[in-house]
């Protein structure tokens, strides 16, 4: 495709016409394919010809999602899954083997948290947490078994801002690839594979759907690479249905007006919170207040659309908070166009030990506001009666 800017190729990306001419893509619900004679079969089989054999495999709603995935984070190719888990999940069975070991960040997801902690170490693979911001305890912790090194930045829930550039060079001395989970930021806010990363894992049931209405996962990175993930994923089969890809790719066309609305929405509400004398702290990474804002501003185009912030009370007032609430869905989702609120200490992250939150900055009374698309005035006349009252 031509040399488009983003924006364009988000909309402009699709699927060559059908005889029928359509100008929307149409959706491709069929779980095979079928071919001319037997001779085309055995060629497609066997990998000598490109066709469509089994939506497991392939299927053209998926293929022009990530046609348009892998041109929005400039990679060379792109993967999609079920899940947004299960594409983290299939990055490391696909390139791991027992005895491999794994460098993290300790500000990670709850679940992903739960396959470094109960479920590679099945397969002999192991974890080192390091300190989110601590880059030398980074390269002190890659060891001659190490693989991968996986951060999430801005990292769920604590927004801490991770500089991909410098630990990306670290990677890079020490032969270790680098993974980005860039689900909060998304490709209109922050391209890891840029900044030095080598695979940028999605969540697309958050912000590229945008509406809390499909499940699905996305793994960008060199051809060589998505080769080594496809091959594992064709047969361990966590595919994408062709609806959720037909979705997902139709969201994509707003997905740059929705995070700008977003950002701008979340930064306003950050800035108020500050103000609030019902709140202990806020943290937001455009703030002055957040300790990494200079980085934040030098990798990000914007804030995000996450806020955090704990209100004076400890985990009671909290939870008063929660439920005074009107215009919010407490829902443990993100990146809706409907504002929700969460703590997550008693749900996304309630499998960690207290102490492992507090490690990575979960206070008990935290709660995560996913600023949504509504009125701002609206949402922070939520938020202030909540507090109020």
């Amino acid at each position: 495709m031509k040399n488009y800017r983003n924006e364009t190729l988000a909309i402009r990306t699709q699927n060559e016409r059908s005889q029928e001419a359509e100008h929307s893509v149409p959706l491709y619900l069929t779980s095979s394919y079928v071919f001319d004679d037997a001779e085309q079969m055995r060629a497609a089989f066997s990998d000598e010809i490109e066709a469509n054999i089994y939506s497991r495999y392939s299927n053209p709603n998926v293929d022009e999602l990530l046609e348009k995935v892998a041109l929005l984070e400039t990679g060379g190719a792109a993967w999609a899954t079920a899940t947004g888990m299960a594409a983290v999940f299939t990055t490391f069975a696909a390139l791991l083997q027992s005895g491999d070991h794994i460098v993290s960040s300790k500000s990670v997801f709850g679940s992903t948290h739960q396959l470094f902690v109960n479920i590679l170490p099945k397969w002999g693979i192991s974890t080192t947490y390091v300190d989110a911001i601590d880059y030398d305890g980074y390269e002190q912790a890659i060891r001659p078994e190490t693989k991968i090194v996986y951060i999430e930045t801005p990292s769920n829930p604590g927004l801490d801002i991770i500089d991909i550039k410098r630990l990306a060079a670290i990677c890079k001395a020490k032969n270790v690839l680098l993974v980005v989970d860039n689900c909060f930021a998304t490709p209109v806010l922050q391209q890891p594979l840029k900044l030095g990363a080598d695979i940028v894992i999605h969540s697309a049931t958050k912000y590229m759907d945008g509406q809390g209405r499909v499940l699905g996962g996305l793994i960008v990175s060199a051809k060589e690479v998505i080769a080594r993930i496809q091959g594992f994923a064709r047969h361990s089969g966590p595919a994408l249905s062709p609806f959720n890809a037909w979705i997902l790719s139709k969201s994509l066309e707003t997905l740059h007006l929705r995070m700008e609305k977003h950002c701008s929405q979340a930064y306003e509400i950050a800035v108020r919170l500050e103000r609030n004398r019902q709140v202990a702290w806020v943290k937001y990474p455009f703030l002055d207040s957040h300790p990494q804002q200079v980085i934040a501003k030098d990798q990000m185009k914007y804030g995000g659309g996450i806020v955090t912030f704990e209100v004076k009370g400890g985990l009671e007032a909290g939870r008063r908070f929660l439920d005074r609430l009107n215009l919010f869905s407490l829902t443990p989702n993100l990146g809706d166009s409907r504002s929700i609120a969460t703590h997550p200490a008693s749900t996304t992250h309630s499998k960690l030990k207290p102490e492992e939150r507090e490690a990575v900055g979960i206070s008990d009374g935290l709660v995560r506001l996913s600023i949504g698309l509504e009125h701002v005035e609206d949402i922070w006349e939520d938020i202030d009666q909540a507090l109020s009252r």
